[in-house]
């Protein structure tokens, strides 16, 4: 399956129209400036993922600062490219850092010897992990979805992006757009850094015509911003009032998602501060009043609480918490509290104890909803990685992808209530016709029986083993031996998801890189990444009976 049909690759040809070596102006051990001049769109910049970072200011012809950026800057070799585009002529100011005597003079490092201007950048795929149905971004590093809503018939997802290298850094809101949640468009850049800091995770709300986003303003402290989008959500203008929300007792505190409260009728704005989760409400989405806090006597506290969402789903009100670490198998992964909201105060119905959890894999983090979506669906993605190792997966042009979109319901197991997680129906359009092996980009299903084992494997004797215990009502994935696992000690790994009851059937999806697997009827969800050097074409099952559907190019 070579065709990918995920994202629309804009451009595939690079064309050097400089071929001659840039030359630095060398000023110390750690210290040069280089020259630019307007004769092409881009500068390719060269990085070397094992090198210190760079610190780069760019200076216009006045030597004002225009922006900052951090660049992993090639010494020795270049592992991939990454575009500067050039926008008039300026002056690139670059420190190094780290011990300049193991590493050479800085005049000679490699990145003068391989800088090109460019009109164009190449975003061709050559990832032979890169999934096939999954949203990822062209080129560079993703971690949490921000900002996602539905208007007019077409999703935005917004997302954290480094574009200049595909490791974080340089946080920014990249923007990508889809009409069947399943093939995204890649838009330009929505929200870049300014003096108040990097742009690090939030929301965004439909307001009339416009869109507002809200983001935490990641400077010497962390403290809330506003944009207004009068075109849709593709262009923002900052607020000329930020930031609109400050603190000085915390040091963690981000990740505002805003929403219209219909039963109150008003604006509600939950975030995260350390340990627990700050509620706000507004009239004008401008002034933002403090309510109350959730969450120091409740759930899981091993990691810092992130990334919160709170919604309604029928006649409950259910409040998403984001962990990092603290997850049920190590690392990040997403809790949640089912209660009532007043548009003042969450209460939970559980005991402070009890912790649920959405996602019993490893690989599931920062996820939050769409705002506004159609006929009242309350549908999410996560970030489909974990803190553990994100940096360091087995991929080079990008890093990371989300998961499959989900809808999320309510469901009661003995005296508590549960948030169901089912694929959404989006995903019923890529099924395709029934194949007799499964391949790098299908989806499984399995009819079960009481017990019930599913073995993936390929012909280098890579595997993953998953099993269904309808006694013990529990599920398990294992990828210990499910190919490349050297890259962390943390990723060999095997998951156990407690089923709150019988699964007639599940649902697997596999594309490349990941394995998400549902009870279908949604009591059960669990995401983990894998990386085989070859796809895992043989399929077993004892106890069970297989479907295979190839997936639609």
């Amino acid at each position: 399956m070579k065709k990918r049909f995920l994202l629309t690759l804009m451009t595939v040809m690079l064309t050097c129209t400089v071929g001659a070596q840039v030359k630095p102006i060398v000023l110390g051990d750690k210290h040069a400036m280089l020259k630019m001049e307007q004769s092409s769109r881009y500068l390719l910049l060269p990085v070397q993922e094992t090198e210190d970072i760079a610190a780069i200011a760019v200076l216009d012809n006045y030597n004002n600062m225009v922006q900052r950026l951090n660049v992993k800057l090639a010494v020795d070799r270049v592992d991939y490219y990454v575009p500067y585009e050039l926008k008039g002529a300026c002056l690139l100011d670059i420190e190094f850092h780290g011990d300049r005597r193991q590493k050479g003079a800085v005049g000679e490092f490699a990145c003068w010897r391989e800088m090109k201007y460019s009109n164009t950048f190449d975003t061709q795929n050559r990832e032979h992990f890169r999934p096939v149905y999954h949203h990822t971004p062209l080129y560079g590093w993703m971690n949490d979805p921000n900002g996602m809503f539905y208007k007019d018939g077409v999703w935005h997802l917004y997302y954290q992006y480094n574009p200049y290298g595909s490791q974080w850094e340089n946080m920014t809101w990249g923007h990508s757009t889809s009409k069947d949640l399943i093939h995204w468009e890649a838009q330009p850049l929505a929200i870049e850094a300014d003096w108040l800091g990097s742009i690090f995770s939030g929301s965004c709300v439909t307001n009339g015509s416009e869109v507002v986003a809200f983001y935490t303003s990641a400077g010497h402290h962390q403290t809330q911003s506003m944009a207004v989008s009068k075109d849709g959500g593709r262009t923002f203008k900052k607020y000329s009032g930020n930031p609109i929300l400050t603190t000085s007792d915390i040091a963690d505190f981000r990740d505002p998602k805003a929403f219209w409260n219909e039963d109150a009728k008003m604006w509600n704005l939950i975030l995260a501060a350390g340990q627990e989760m700050r509620i706000y409400s507004s009239k004008d989405l401008k002034a933002w009043k403090y309510e109350s806090s959730f969450g120091k006597e409740y759930g899981n506290h091993s990691g810092v609480w992130e990334c919160p969402d709170l919604f309604k789903i029928d006649n409950k009100w259910v409040l998403i918490c984001n962990i990092n670490p603290g997850g049920p198998f190590g690392g990040s992964a997403t809790q949640y509290f089912v209660g009532q909201f007043d548009g003042h105060k969450f209460t939970c119905e559980s005991m402070p104890k009890v912790t649920k959890w959405l996602d019993y894999g490893k690989d599931h983090y920062a996820t939050v909803s769409f705002y506004n979506a159609p006929d009242n669906r309350r549908t999410v993605l996560a970030w489909m990685s974990n803190w553990q190792y994100a940096n360091q997966v087995p991929t080079k042009q990008f890093r990371s992808a989300n998961s499959i979109p989900r809808d999320l319901g309510l469901f009661r197991h003995g005296e508590e209530t549960y948030v169901s997680v089912i694929p959404s129906k989006e995903m019923l359009a890529v099924r395709g016709a029934k194949i007799k092996n499964p391949t790098e980009a299908c989806e499984i299903l399995i009819d079960t029986k009481s017990q019930t084992e599913i073995v993936l494997s390929n012909n280098k004797g890579e595997k993953v083993t998953m099993k269904y215990d309808g006694q013990q009502q529990t599920f398990m994935m294992e990828r210990v031996k499910s190919g490349d696992v050297s890259f962390s000690e943390a990723f060999p790994a095997v998951t156990v998801a407690p089923t709150f009851g019988t699964v007639k059937q599940l649902r697997i999806f596999i594309d490349r890189c990941s394995i998400e697997v549902f009870d279908a009827e949604g009591k059960m969800a669990m995401t983990n990444l894998v990386f085989p050097s070859e796809p895992y074409n043989n399929l077993k099952v004892k106890g069970g009976k297989a479907t295979i559907y190839q997936v639609k190019n």
